[in-house]
């Protein structure tokens, strides 16, 4: 079921996003060659906790964090860990939150002290991906509009898009319908109407689109062992066109 969110819904749902945004906001700010995964996560939960909302991936589904932390080859659920960062390399961070009853759902991904040029074009396409992607979700047109958006800009610059994750309705559940992908033809899929929730989240793959889940059941990889970026926001559409509701501050 498609939800039409009331302005009152999408008020929570903007405190949360809120939320997420000041979080990642607080973890950016931490980024640097020996800080671990780890830290990222305990600090992270603490803010949250501290806006009286709870940490939206802890204990769903199993997840045993508050954000997913994904470096390099890894694409997204990665889980936090002991292991240092080392300069040079780029990390997703993945975050939800839930207060008053709704999520908010976010990421970014971030350079780890100086990183190469293809890395760099890697994020930056990534963000443009996102970006793009957001201002096709326009009220009366198709999901797929999104996802043939993302795909032509990823793939016109030589990166590729994973097939096998997708962003999603978000609400009083993290995960809720429709399905949005990242890839297709346009003028398919659900129709957008004003007062819908969704999380638009390119996962773009420097080498090929395959990926594989490592044995933890949880972190999932590029086949290749080339690096993957992650950007997302939660947007409302209006009859004026998308709203993104995770803003955050240029980089």
């Amino acid at each position: 079921m498609i939800h039409i969110r009331s302005p009152q819904e999408v008020e929570k749902i903007r405190r949360s996003c809120r939320i997420v945004a000041e979080t990642l906001q607080l973890v950016a700010d931490m980024i640097k060659p020996g800080v671990t995964s780890k830290e990222l996560d305990t600090a992270a939960e603490r803010y949250i906790r501290n806006q009286k909302a709870e940490p939206g991936f802890k204990g769903l589904y199993g997840y045993p964090t508050t954000l997913c932390v994904s470096v390099e080859d890894e694409v997204v659920h990665g889980i936090p860990g002991d292991t240092p960062l080392e300069g040079g390399q780029i990390i997703g961070i993945d975050v939800g939150a839930l207060k008053d009853g709704y999520y908010g759902d976010h990421a970014r991904t971030f350079a780890v002290g100086q990183v190469d040029g293809d890395r760099r074009r890697l994020m930056t396409r990534t963000r443009e991906c996102l970006d793009l992607g957001v201002q096709a979700a326009m009220a009366d047109g198709h999901i797929s509009d999104i996802g043939h958006t993302v795909q032509r800009h990823a793939e016109s610059a030589g990166f590729s898009v994973v097939r096998e994750l997708v962003g999603h309705g978000v609400g009083t559940r993290l995960h809720e319908e429709p399905q949005v992908p990242n890839f297709g033809r346009p003028g398919f899929g659900a129709m957008l109407r004003e007062g819908m929730c969704l999380a638009i989240e390119p996962m773009i793959n420097m080498g090929t689109k395959d990926v594989y889940t490592r044995d933890d059941g949880w972190t999932v990889c590029t086949m290749d062992g080339k690096p993957s970026a992650h950007f997302e926001h939660t947007v409302v559409i209006t009859a004026n066109g998308p709203e993104v509701l995770t803003g955050y501050k240029t980089d």
